[in-house]
């Protein structure tokens, strides 16, 4: 499989070289399936689980039976715990727990690839040779976006970038990410993806191995 060859841009839109993509990565079988298993796995692993009610040994309360077990022509209690009475604790109800699951790394992988190859195939990808802003204004941010008709963008960097962080902080349809943090979620998220030169080889890097 012959590598995939794309135009390289300043911020400016001037071209000035090209990008060869991993076909492994970049040009890889498009497993759709493996989109939701890793959606589902990064949502699972969101989700806080704190939320919980009181069973019947956590009310507080009965200690002893509420009223006598003969005589009243109620059928029998004994405490006012049990779920029947009011403020009586809650059967089956939701308790603390850990949402998340596991999904191999090479699953894991593959999911990747197979998203940031999608994005390809649809010519979503752009590659610039570097995005340093003049400054940390969000101004100088929408100037790129506007530059390139992007109304909505992922932003993939290699490392820390203070300037580009505080300049997209205040856009909501912009999201910067470094290359540890890519994931399938954001890529299928966003109808554009944009990464730097060295995030590019970076990604290479992460996604090399276990191609299968």
């Amino acid at each position: 499989m012959s590598n995939l060859k794309l135009d390289v841009y300043d911020i400016a839109k001037k071209k000035v070289g090209k990008c060869e993509l991993d076909a492994g990565v970049f040009g890889a079988e498009v497993k759709e399936h493996l989109f939701y298993t890793a959606v589902r796995y990064q949502m699972a692993g969101k989700r806080q689980g704190t939320h919980a009610v009181k069973n019947r040994s956590a009310v507080s309360g009965g200690g002893r039976k509420p009223f006598k077990q003969k005589g009243t022509g109620r059928a029998r209690q004994g405490t006012t715990r049990a779920a029947q009475m009011r403020s009586g604790g809650v059967v089956f109800g939701p308790q603390v727990r850990d949402h998340g699951h596991k999904m191999p790394k090479k699953v894991r992988r593959a999911a990747l690839r197979s998203a940031l190859s999608r994005r390809v195939e649809e010519s979503a990808l752009t590659v610039f040779d570097g995005f340093a802003l003049p400054d940390m204004k969000t101004k100088s941010f929408v100037t790129v976006m506007e530059t390139f008709q992007f109304d909505d963008l992922l932003l993939i960097v290699d490392g820390r970038h203070e300037n580009i962080e505080k300049a997209s902080g205040n856009l909501k349809s912009v999201k910067v990410l470094p290359v540890e943090g890519l994931n399938v979620y954001d890529v299928l998220n966003h109808k554009n993806i944009a990464a730097t030169s060295d995030a590019i080889a970076g990604i290479v890097q992460r996604l090399g191995g276990d191609r299968g």
